[in-house]
């Protein structure tokens, strides 16, 4: 499934072909997905788009009628094609511009979604509870601290539960975890404002350099095939369970936590 660095450089890609674009046609070939695509979907028909931002793994087409929300799910993907592209399995939905391009939705397990709301977005069941974004100001050390206080559950398990905060996926747990030198399996409660500070920083800083390294990787929406898939990036423990830490040489042990692999060093992450 493409975590949060995945969907932001989809955004990334997608938005300079859609902002300021009047919606043309909205043609649904396969409205069975994760959720079956609503017949008030049809409502961004005749909308300008104003913005396209991204909630957690959600991507939201603004228009002055309402939001459009796609999530990818496990297998989906987004491309700008010309508007008589011939569609191919699995081009479920197209999202026709009056410019001639269009925006096309390929879901091979369908297990992804594209709906609509037409109040905020802070008021849809699928938004309403996110805890905050971990690029943004408000993921802090002082919030973060509050939100583990007295909690027994496993700082991993934590840090992807999106009611703490939002789009920190197995990868980039993994990855910052150890960067932070804290055990997965930490109580999330025990651990002292000090570390959670550097947890902080480092997940900041893991998803910041998979952006980057994603939007390098992955310049064109128009001729690729969509998929922002996991970018070529230096991982330091995910999947390399059984091989040598690149710190300290000791061989990375791998466990399941919460039905995810896990691997981490147990000496550099002792704590």
């Amino acid at each position: 499934m493409p975590e949060l660095p995945e969907v932001e450089v989809t955004r990334q890609g997608v938005s300079p072909y859609l902002i300021d674009q009047t919606v043309d046609q909205l043609i649904v070939r396969n409205g069975s997905l994760r959720w079956p695509v609503p017949e008030v979907a049809q409502n961004i028909v005749g909308q300008t788009i104003l913005n396209v931002r991204r909630r957690a793994k959600y991507l939201l087409i603004e228009t002055q009628a309402g939001l459009t929300i796609i999530h990818l799910g496990m297998s989906g993907s987004l491309r700008i094609l010309a508007r008589n592209t011939p569609p191919e399995k699995h081009d479920h939905i197209d999202l026709v511009l009056q410019n001639g391009q269009m925006l096309r939705f390929n879901d091979p397990r369908r297990f992804g979604a594209w709906l609509w709301y037409e109040l905020p977005e802070d008021g849809h069941p699928l938004l309403s509870k996110l805890g905050p974004e971990p690029l943004s100001d408000e993921f802090n050390v002082t919030q973060l601290q509050a939100a583990l206080a007295n909690k027994k559950k496993a700082i991993k398990l934590c840090i992807m539960d999106n009611h703490i905060v939002v789009g920190v996926g197995n990868i980039y747990a993994n990855e910052a975890l150890f960067a932070s030198g804290i055990h997965p399996q930490a109580a999330a409660g025990s651990i002292d404002v000090e570390r959670l500070t550097v947890l902080v920083s480092e997940i900041k800083k893991v998803l910041a350099h998979a952006i980057k390294q994603g939007g390098t990787t992955l310049k064109d929406f128009t001729n690729a095939d969509g998929k922002p898939g996991y970018f070529a990036q230096k991982l330091h423990v995910y999947g390399r369970g059984g091989e040598t830490c690149t710190e300290c040489g000791n061989l990375l042990s791998e466990i399941k936590l919460g039905q995810r692999t896990t691997v981490f060093c147990g000496i550099c992450q002792s704590r």
